[in-house]
């Protein structure tokens, strides 16, 4: 099971990591599309769903962890 980081330099490292997959995702997504690879176009979408709703979840926490008051 995943731990769950709640400091905010935790949180902004995940969040850097996911952005950077979902770049490498896309890129994949974009050379697959250009050669015409249909199935491999279908695995990167569907490799690019969860890095996406990944980097949501992280900022959504990065969200709240600033909300709260300081102390």
């Amino acid at each position: 099971m995943a731990r769950k980081s709640n400091s905010k330099v935790g949180l902004v490292l995940s969040l850097g990591s996911s952005t950077i997959a979902v770049a490498r995702s896309v890129n994949r997504l974009r050379k697959n599309r250009g050669a015409q690879d249909n199935l491999e176009t279908a695995n990167a979408v569907a490799g690019l769903l969860p890095l996406i709703t990944s980097a949501l979840l992280v900022l959504r926490r990065l969200r709240g962890h600033s909300r709260q008051p300081a102390g």
